[in-house]
């Protein structure tokens, strides 16, 4: 008897399950899922798709909300593929189709390039935006979207803004404005403090 599997890959605060299944229609025999684990991890490494792996079967069909949910780049979302394929698994991705065959074997490794091309964009993206930051913070002491650094204040400074909210019966949205440093910062340097 063939079952409905599907597989949910949430790496971002911003991704849901929810979202992916009601996208997908729901319904499925059996889910599995990774939480919170980067694309960047192979497939065959992610706990619920190992536990994936172990479960299904031939004539079964694995539902995926996209193609990037299978894998970390071009070759590995096409050896997850073809492992499916190979032992007799219907791979169904949403708003794509079935992928099944020869030809569904030339759609995806097509479709796999173009989501690779596209991580390495936003990749380029990312490392101009730091480079830009950098160079306008060496110039003028602000990164180019007006803040002090790029990234959490050293943890040196924890004691201090601890001390100053001490002293001043600071409220942590009082503290964390003075120092520029955001709410949790200081709740973590005030903890750290105690």
């Amino acid at each position: 008897m063939s079952h409905r599997i599907a597989y949910f890959r949430v790496s971002t605060g911003d991704q849901s399950i929810e979202a992916q299944r009601a996208a997908m229609g729901g319904n499925f025999d059996q889910e599995f899922a990774d939480e919170g684990v980067s694309g960047g991890t192979l497939a065959a490494d992610r706990p619920g798709f190992a536990k994936l792996l172990q479960a299904i079967r031939k004539g079964d069909t694995l539902a995926v909300y996209a193609v990037d949910r299978l894998g970390r780049d071009a070759l590995d979302v096409q050896g997850t593929v073809r492992t499916l394929m190979d032992r007799g698994v219907i791979v169904d991705v949403h708003g794509l189709g079935r992928i099944e065959g020869d030809i569904g074997k030339l759609i995806l490794a097509v479709l796999a390039q173009v989501a690779e091309m596209e991580r390495n964009r936003i990749t380029e993206r990312c490392n101009s935006g730091r480079a830009a930051a950098r160079a306008a913070l060496a110039a003028t002491g602000k990164t180019h979207k007006g803040k002090h650094g790029l990234g959490r204040k050293p943890l040196d400074a924890g004691p201090k803004i601890a001390a100053w909210r001490a002293a001043n019966g600071a409220s942590i949205a009082e503290t964390a404005r003075h120092f520029s440093v955001s709410p949790a910062s200081v709740k973590r340097y005030c903890a750290a403090a105690s």
